[in-house]
């Protein structure tokens, strides 16, 4: 399910905008592969009117980099018609947002910006987000305290969204991007993104307990944290019953920019800001022996050297494989989501508490992503058996001596960067 393309993010991780410029496309997955909900609805792409009459002809199909299989495009949008507006209601595909992100907590957090739908726009065939100083006052209506209240926030910038209007259930996306801002200097949190259509980003309420579920077993000591919960024998809302629910989180990339003066901590190969994260987000997490932030997962037992054994291996995800300037990202393995106090905008209790999963990496980057724009994508192959895979194009040498995103040992032109087998994931659940 698409969730949407994003600008700066601050505070909570649960949610998140893209700033900077971008085309995309999603190409559907072949009946081989088992995607016929897909299959068919490429069979009416032309009907429907997904696919962009500006996409070029060589950009119709896509060969996948992990099986070679062949797939067909189902959407996509060249962004060629200068000055388009995605105010609500005036685009097809794309939503703007105009409202605040009122994503925060008790302990704090929350976005220090308003989306205001003027911020986006089209310029020499690319989507142009903007982040600006700019104040914005509204009536906000406290359901806490029952009762309103004046707000003001001081900048502006974009979300855009495809909520309820384009949903896939597999394929591949890619996007071209030209990543905003200084990469230097920290502060903004631009973002692609994809959200199970269940839940809207920055919609507390549609999001609460329902991100990022992913989980089709009855088990009673989770069935409070799942609104949509296999145990449940009525789902509401026209959903089957007994079947478990919810809106799970892909994270094509996100920008975390500035000077980290060097190599960060526990990051292998050494990675440096800024660099891009690229992550899973899925519940029910692990609730226990989990990885600590700052480091690698330890994968095996620690002994003495009279081979008592010191420290347990911990539970975390196997088999999953970064290659060229990609580490495993030891900084963020997932958010427990506890129970709320009564000014939080959304309510759980302690029996709706839950840990919540990042499987995730970091991707280096360069000068040269910020100047004009790199492709990325992501190969995702639903049910049993399948899998997640994130790819970056390589900086040429003839932008830069050495690629930030480059292997030595490897002439392709994309970069295998990230890889999640459902194998992984099924072994833990």
């Amino acid at each position: 399910d698409r969730g949407g393309d994003k600008g700066p993010k601050t505070g909570s991780r649960k949610r998140g905008v893209t700033m900077g410029q971008q085309r995309q496309r999603v190409l559907g997955c072949n009946v081989g592969l088992g995607c016929a909900l897909l299959a068919a609805i490429s069979l009416n792409s032309a009907k429907a009117g997904w696919v962009d009459v500006d996409t070029p002809t060589d950009k119709l199909t896509a060969t996948s980099l992990i099986d070679g299989s062949e797939y067909e495009l189902v959407m996509s949008d060249e962004f060629e018609v200068e000055g388009r507006n995605f105010k609500d209601g005036s685009d097809p595909m794309w939503t703007a947002l105009d409202k605040s992100d009122d994503d925060a907590s008790a302990a704090g957090g929350g976005s220090l910006h308003f989306y205001n739908s003027s911020t986006v726009t089209t310029e020499d065939g690319m989507m142009k987000i903007s982040s600006k100083l700019g104040k914005t006052k509204w009536t906000h209506y406290d359901p806490i305290k029952k009762e309103y209240k004046k707000v003001t926030k001081y900048f502006k910038s974009g979300m855009v969204q495809s909520w309820n209007k384009f949903c896939f259930t597999g394929g591949i996306v890619e996007v071209d991007l030209v990543l905003p801002g200084d990469p230097f200097i920290g502060g903004l949190w631009p973002a692609v993104w994809m959200l199970g259509n269940l839940g809207r980003a920055t919609y507390e309420a549609s999001t609460n307990n329902i991100w990022p579920w992913s989980f089709d077993t009855c088990d009673r000591d989770l069935q409070h944290a799942q609104h949509i919960s296999a145990c449940n024998n009525q789902n509401h809302f026209g959903l089957n019953p007994k079947q478990g629910r919810g809106a799970t989180e892909i994270d094509l990339l996100e920008l975390m920019a500035g000077d980290s003066d060097g190599p960060l901590p526990a990051t292998e190969p050494p990675i440096s800001l800024p660099y891009l994260a690229m992550t899973l987000q899925v519940a029910p997490g692990i609730p226990d022996n989990r990885p600590q932030s700052g480091a690698q997962p330890r994968r095996n037992d620690t002994t003495s050297a009279n081979g008592h054994t010191q420290l347990l291996a911990q539970s975390w995800y196997d088999d999953l494989v970064t290659k060229g300037n990609t580490s495993i990202n030891p900084f963020f393995y997932g958010t427990y989501l506890a129970e709320t106090k009564p000014e939080e905008p959304v309510q759980r209790t302690k029996k709706e508490a839950f840990q919540a999963d990042a499987i995730g990496s970091m991707h280096q980057v360069a000068q040269e992503h910020f100047l004009k724009p790199y492709t990325y994508r992501v190969e995702w192959q639903p049910g049993r058996g399948g899998r997640l895979d994130w790819f970056a194009k390589k900086v040429s040498s003839a932008d830069t001596e050495k690629s930030a995103s480059s292997d030595d040992d490897d002439e392709d032109e994309w970069v295998h960067a990230f890889s999640i087998p459902d194998k992984s994931i099924g072994d833990l659940m």
